[in-house]
């Protein structure tokens, strides 16, 4: 055989590597074959290689103990027993580290693809932005409702919105009629300079008629950058 000690990671690796190239099945080996080549290796080691590759030896005595075994004849049942023992024990260790090899190959391939995937830590777009430049969320029903909850969360902390029912009814056409107009004198608005009167049927009714409006493409949404105030303005 022309194998090298560096080729295996250990005695249970060469033994797989002889029982694939005796084309054998684990749970159906052939001791006594095995037993000859995995001899036959270790007698081909060089002196230093035999101190060094120590586990191999134990795995040789066993081996050696193992074909004794089978060969002797006029067995009894306790001894086969004891035989079948160590042959189903020698095959469980197989069974688990061919196991561990496959588990091990597929951890270096990803291991291998992660190499291949750079991540950056997250910064401001701002820096990529010239002064000029308007980020536009034209018509975007997501931003309105996270500016809505920012507003909202702000308001929590100044004072809490009133709960006191007024005799005034506020409904979303009234807010939008009073929307075109405050838009038709100033073109455009803060989104949160829209929430004039703090109570919940003011805020409720202001919102869904910007939403409303937005969905129509009767103003615009716009940002001019990441983290700064929502504006709206005629479409």
């Amino acid at each position: 055989m022309d194998l090298r000690l560096d080729m295996f990671e250990g005695p249970l690796d060469l033994l797989l590597h002889l029982i694939k190239e005796n084309k054998m099945n684990i749970l159906d080996i052939e001791v006594t074959v095995i037993a000859e080549q995995y001899l036959e290796f270790i007698n081909s080691l060089s002196h230093s290689e035999v101190l060094i590759a120590s586990s191999y030896l134990v795995m040789a005595s066993e081996l050696i103990e193992l074909k004794a075994k089978m060969l002797l004849p006029r067995k009894t049942k306790e001894e086969k027993e004891e035989e079948q023992e160590q042959v189903d024990n020698l095959v469980n260790r197989l069974l688990e580290y061919q196991a561990y090899k496959e588990i091990t190959k597929t951890l270096k391939e990803r291991e291998n693809n992660r190499q291949e995937i750079h991540t950056k830590l997250p910064e401001k777009v701002e820096k990529y932005l010239d002064e000029n430049t308007v980020v536009n969320h034209d018509g975007s029903i997501d931003l309105l409702v996270e500016a809505f909850q920012k507003f909202l969360a702000r308001k929590k902390e100044e004072v809490p919105l009133e709960t006191k029912i007024t005799m005034k009814e506020i409904t979303v056409s009234s807010r939008e009629i009073e929307i075109r107009s405050i838009l038709k004198k100033q073109k455009r608005v803060e989104f949160s300079k829209l929430f004039s009167v703090a109570t919940k049927d003011y805020i409720v009714a202001t919102f869904l008629a910007i939403l409303d409006m937005a969905r129509n493409k009767e103003l615009k949404i716009i940002q001019r950058d990441l983290f700064s105030d929502i504006i709206c303005e005629v479409s």
